[in-house]
């Protein structure tokens, strides 16, 4: 018998399923100012009972709009959108919630349409309305002016096509529209300048030349020596360095633009880099036959010089941070206050409350839609509120508890992790978590993101908690300050901080130092 038949199989399981009001909730919450504010204004695009609160036109309420919607679905019981949309998520006994609630009014129950009680319709007779003559519903205005020429027009009644508004806006010069408009007035033979922009095609975002020009040659269908003669002239140009196939090359193009050539800095790139990396400037001066003070003054010129000519062309641009909370202090006390400029103040359109009314003529396809908006715009409110009083929650918890910080300064910061603050708010450590990303808060020690206030403890002085973030701080202050030709090593530094009560381990030291990006004792140690 074959064990592959079909047959019924009975499975219980249980399966945490997200609604799409709780989703929107989640991704509300971890949006920050300028985001919240973008998503905003696409729901006020795609939802026509939404509007900004500074617009003209008559308001309504949720409380005033309860009773028709209340009333339609008494009057249709198939219809159950409105039910479905207002399920209270945050009620543990999953009972039905309600609008009132969370705007805290309650609605009489006075208000909401009573069908059993409507007065019955009378056996007066109306009378249809006359059938309208066809001849008269013609236009024969519309009718003329489209086939008859009136002649002259004066340039008001004539539609100008404006140029748009985006032709206007700057965009950022990019690292091939540099170098290409320097190219442009670079006089060259054709030939040359078309292998030349074929290069420049071919460059990364630092401005070196990846591919090998045999490469290129093959691809294009070009020789070797055009490249050659294109590739000189592109690394002629703006910014010097861009070109180059090397980190070699691209510091002698720098220094050959600033008439370096052969100088004490052009010799030790060519032939000595490697002692650069190391350090060992004794032995630069041994080998070039120079004092110690041009070697000097040479590793210093070197320093200058930019590894990555054309990352100011092609790097990310500024980031813009607009704190989304203000955290000032009162006397003795702070005050914690979202940030709520610019950003729309929602209500709803009250237009659209007459297509809900049955006598109104509307058909029910249209009733329903007009109610899945209303519900989806008050979900949305309730949604904007809620991420608001449960970032207003955190941070209250993080002034409690980070109050010599916003006083004293940095080195006050306390252990805070995201649990314990999620115990005290009673959420969830990961509604903690998105409450707090991306977002940034504006103290009187300056604006920081509110990620910064949670660190790790470690044991510190006297028994005591130490923030992860102070430990690294003294590491990089002991690293600044030690002797460059006898730098601390790994296990001298946690020698001082268990001096200081401080327990940690070499290797946790040397964790926190290539976290930090600190080179290893060797390559700090300076020889002289």
């Amino acid at each position: 018998m074959s064990l592959l038949s079909p047959r019924l199989q009975l499975k219980l399981a249980q399966k945490q399923i997200l609604t799409p009001s709780l989703l929107q909730m989640v991704t509300v919450l971890q949006l920050n100012r300028l985001e919240l504010k973008e998503m905003i204004n696409q729901e006020i695009v795609e939802n026509p009972v939404l509007e900004e609160s500074s617009e003209e036109g008559e308001e309504i309420s949720p409380e005033e709009l309860m009773p028709l919607l209340e009333g339609e679905r008494v009057a249709d019981p198939q219809d159950h959108i409105l039910e479905n949309a207002m399920v209270d998520s945050s009620r543990s006994d999953g009972a039905p919630g309600d609008i009132s609630d969370f705007f805290g009014e309650s609605v009489s129950p006075e208000a909401v349409t009573d069908i059993a009680t409507a007065e019955p319709l009378t056996g007066e007779v109306i009378e249809p309305p006359a059938a309208a003559d066809p001849f008269d519903e013609i236009d024969f205005g519309s009718f003329f002016d489209d086939y008859l020429d009136p002649g002259y027009k004066s340039p008001t009644s004539e539609t100008v096509d404006k140029p748009s508004f985006e032709t206007f806006l700057s965009a950022p010069v990019t690292l091939y529209d540099h170098l290409r408009s320097q190219l442009s007035i670079t006089a060259l033979p054709d030939r040359i300048h078309d292998v030349a922009d074929i290069i420049i095609g071919n460059l990364d975002e630092d401005g070196y030349l990846t591919a090998s020009l045999q490469e290129i040659a093959e691809s294009e269908h070009c020789s070797v020596d055009d490249m050659e003669m294109a590739l000189k002239a592109v690394q002629s140009l703006e910014p010097a360095g861009v070109g180059a196939r090397d980190l070699r090359e691209c510091l002698l193009l720098q220094l050959e633009s600033r008439n370096g050539r052969g100088g004490v800095a052009w010799q030790i790139v060519s032939n000595h880099l490697k002692l650069v990396e190391t350090r060992d400037y004794r032995e630069l001066a041994k080998v070039l036959g120079r004092p110690p003070a041009h070697i000097e003054i040479a590793i210093a010129a070197i320093r200058g010089l930019n590894p990555r000519p054309g990352l100011r062309y092609s790097g990310p641009g500024a980031r813009v941070i607009e704190p989304d909370v203000y955290i000032t202090k009162d006397g003795d006390d702070y005050v914690i206050q979202m940030n709520d400029e610019d950003v729309p103040q929602l209500r709803l359109n009250a237009n659209y409350r007459r297509m809900l009314e049955r006598d109104n003529g509307a058909s029910k396809e249209v009733r329903n839609y007009v109610k899945e908006r209303y519900t989806s715009a008050i979900q949305l409110m309730k949604n904007i509120e809620q991420r608001k009083q449960t970032i207003l929650k955190v941070c209250q918890c993080i002034v409690q508890r980070q109050g010599d910080f916003l006083t004293y300064g940095i080195d006050q910061l306390k252990p805070m992790m995201i649990k314990d603050v999620a115990e005290e708010v009673g959420v969830h450590p990961s509604t903690v978590s998105r409450a707090v990303a991306s977002k940034y808060a504006h103290t009187p020690q300056g604006v920081f993101e509110l990620r910064y206030f949670f660190s790790e403890a470690v044991q510190g002085p006297s028994g005591g908690a130490m923030p992860l973030l102070i430990l690294k701080r003294k590491v990089k202050k002991m690293i600044d300050e030690e002797d460059r030709a006898r730098p601390l090593t790994d296990d001298q530094i946690t020698a001082l901080l268990q001096a200081q009560g401080i327990d940690v381990t070499r290797r946790t030291v040397a964790k926190y130092r290539e976290d930090m990006k600190i080179p290893s004792t060797h390559q700090r140690r300076t020889r002289k």
